[in-house]
């Protein structure tokens, strides 16, 4: 069976919540969500001055948000701040393979073990680890490395699940979201630091 290759397109921005939500809110089911990036662009769903960044950003964005099945998208929209968080750090996970394995095999794996700190150094063990048997990793300059390390910490910091000093913190997710994730698939529980913890507690 063929190993998806690592998609290493996250070099700006960050989660885009507020964008994320205008974005969503543009959908409908049975919408092209290339499509959806000429609509958004032309009817302003965030401001940007810039047509080009603008369309690159929502571009950015419409890749994650197709991976939420239509009644994720329907959740997403009405939902609570923290869950529209853990929404687009799951939608994050499933459009890069770099961000699920660093969210399983480090993230999670150290708050379960109670080792809270993680540094850039980290990521940068973690990555050379990948690349040893991952060409397109391997190829990627340092400078666009330096990029993708500094959004990644970002993002784990806007999704609320690394504080401002670097230390990984329980997601804070409702129960709606525990039991919808862990019903639909209970393996992705475990991207979020805390996960498994809180599925025992929403389970029967």
């Amino acid at each position: 069976m063929s190993v998806a290759k690592y998609l290493m397109s996250f070099t700006t921005g960050g989660l885009y919540l507020n964008e994320s939500v205008a974005v969503a809110r543009l959908y409908s089911p049975g919408t092209a969500w290339d499509d959806l990036i000429g609509d958004a662009v032309q009817f302003g769903a965030f401001p940007v001055r810039k047509e080009n960044s603008a369309r690159r950003t929502i571009r950015e964005i419409t890749n994650r948000l197709r991976q939420l099945s239509d009644d994720e998208i329907v959740f997403f929209c009405e939902a609570e701040r923290a869950d529209q968080l853990a929404f687009l750090w799951l939608a994050a996970c499933r459009a890069y393979r770099f961000i699920r394995e660093f969210s399983v095999q480090i993230l999670s794996d150290r708050f379960l073990t109670g080792r809270y700190e993680i540094t850039y150094g980290d990521f940068d063990a973690f990555y050379e680890r990948k690349a040893e048997w991952a060409p397109e990793l391997a190829k990627i300059t340092t400078s666009t490395r330096l990029k993708l390390r500094a959004v990644l910490f970002r993002m784990m910091r806007e999704a609320e699940i690394l504080s401002e000093d670097n230390r990984i913190q329980s997601a804070l997710l409702s129960s709606r979201f525990v039991r919808y994730v862990v019903t639909c698939n209970k393996d992705e529980i475990s991207i979020f630091p805390g996960g498994e913890r809180l599925a025992k507690g929403v389970l029967p």
